[in-house]
């Protein structure tokens, strides 16, 4: 699936606005919204199956991605065995790669008169989709997890306890990241994000916000191909 977008404070205190009136929630009860960074790489998902890695899937048209699993095993930010997790976990994230990183492949590959890539994000979906997987393992390729497929038992009951349950298990995780408990700390998060998005070492597109109670996301669902409970809040485009 994919999210929806909020590109304005109108639209991000509408987003929240909505989920209270969906939820029926009194005016004096908080609804907590986890705040995190919204990567730009491209999405893949990551099957564990009795502590191992078992398959790794790109997002495709969400219905059916490609099969990555060999080219997953080269890239050293991915554990490939997790202690204390269910016998199924899948772990969803993001194949991604730092401004630094992309430099200096570039370099090479121009020092190499090999292709050129137009950004990192390119760079990133480029290296995880080769064919032969020791090319991949020569691109520096990292990965972020932030949410969960299918598990045979749950790891947590809030966003934020995904967040650190797959700390634990060994993930690195979007950072900086908040929980917020309204609009107005979410629009304070961004703004902050926004201005230090030069500083950070990889490209983000936004922010992504995310109902923390996994009981209210699921009482909130889905409409169309997005889910009601998360948005992603843009930032404007980089010229």
């Amino acid at each position: 699936l994919s999210l929806g977008n909020a590109f304005s404070a109108e639209d991000v205190t509408d987003f929240v606005d909505r989920l209270r009136k969906f939820l029926n929630l009194p005016a004096a009860d908080t609804l907590e919204v986890l705040a995190e960074p919204k990567i730009d790489g491209l999405s893949c998902s990551l099957r564990y199956e009795n502590g191992r890695l078992a398959q790794a899937a790109t997002r495709g048209d969400g219905e059916e991605g490609e099969d990555v699993t060999a080219n997953i095993m080269t890239v050293a930010d991915v554990p490939k065995t997790v202690k204390g997790a269910p016998d199924v976990l899948e772990v969803r994230g993001e194949i991604y790669m730092t401004r630094a990183d992309f430099d200096a492949l570039n370099t090479a590959q121009q020092a190499a008169e090999e292709k050129i890539f137009a950004n990192p994000r390119n760079a990133a979906a480029g290296s995880l989709r080769q064919l032969d997987p020791t090319i991949t393992a020569k691109r520096p390729l990292k990965f972020f997890g932030y949410a969960l497929g299918e598990t045979s038992a749950p790891i947590a009951d809030t966003q934020a306890g995904i967040r650190h349950a797959l700390a634990r298990l060994g993930f690195n995780v979007p950072e900086p990241a908040l929980l917020a408990a309204d609009a107005a700390a979410l629009l304070a998060f961004h703004e902050r994000v926004y201005g230090e998005r030069p500083d950070i070492p990889y490209d983000l597109d936004g922010i992504v916000y995310k109902v923390n109670d996994l009981d209210f996301q699921r009482r909130l669902g889905f409409v169309s191909r997005a889910p009601r409970w998360a948005i992603a809040h843009k930032f404007p485009a980089e010229q």
